[in-house]
């Protein structure tokens, strides 16, 4: 499976491990095809539960599977024992994973400079505009500036099409959110750039030390899951841990 995945490259500590997967390498069937791990998407059970097996040999434990609610609740990798309702985790331990599922959605990964401390979030456009990276931030209890961020695959800035509501839930926050956004097609509809608006975030917060941010679920399909350009279809994995 691992020659189908995505190594994230960012200049992490060596005991910092991360891995970013794609739609190949699974089980599932059409239109799942075919490394899902999202359980709540229509899949067969068994093909979801096979799916995330493989990932045995690639990891040290069972990574923390959150039920994803676009929010900013932050769950503990280390002391879960069930599945939170959660949109971003937190690992302090050696061998704790922490994994969100995305399939358009922008998938960010942190850690500090130290490798003491890793963080994977859910962002999705309610959960950016949310707050989900400050929480994540505040909950890994380090100084912003001594973290760095690796950005996954999302729905690219020439596909994300989005409604003036969003455009303005942005900017109430941050007045420089605007420059995420590029009027397209009918009155009202933007172009959004997720990622600008993830390093805006990132770089207020003191977070100089931002990485990837170069895909688009969307357009590239051969590669990845997109909800947006599907409907129905699975869910890749983002993951990070402490060796």
């Amino acid at each position: 499976m691992l020659e189908h995945c995505l190594i994230p490259d960012w200049p992490a500590p060596a005991n910092v491990k991360s891995l970013q997967t794609t739609r190949h390498g699974g089980v599932s069937g059409t239109p799942y095809d075919s490394l899902n791990f999202g359980s709540h998407v229509g899949d067969v059970p068994r093909a979801v539960a096979h799916n995330r097996q493989l990932l045995s040999p690639l990891m040290p434990s069972e990574p923390v599977w959150l039920e994803q609610v676009h929010g900013t609740c932050v769950a503990n990798a280390d002391a879960a024992n069930c599945v939170e309702q959660a949109d971003a985790s937190v690992a302090r331990q050696q061998g704790s994973v922490c994994v969100v599922m995305t399939a358009d959605c922008l998938p960010i990964l942190l850690c500090d400079e130290a490798g003491t401390v890793v963080g994977a979030a859910h962002a999705g456009w309610k959960g950016l505009a949310a707050g989900v990276i400050e929480a994540t931030v505040n909950a890994m209890q380090v100084e912003p500036h001594k973290l760095m961020a690796w950005l996954g695959p999302a729905i690219g800035p020439d596909a994300f099409e989005v409604g003036a509501e969003v455009r303005a839930a942005f900017i109430a926050h941050q007045a420089q959110a605007a420059e995420a956004f590029i009027a397209h097609g009918t009155a009202g509809k933007y172009h959004a750039d997720i990622y600008l608006l993830a390093r805006q975030r990132l770089n207020t917060l003191g977070i100089a030390r931002v990485f990837g941010g170069q895909h688009c679920t969307l357009t590239e399909g051969n590669r990845f899951y997109s909800y947006r350009r599907d409907g129905v279809t699975g869910r890749m994995g983002t993951f990070i841990w402490l060796g």
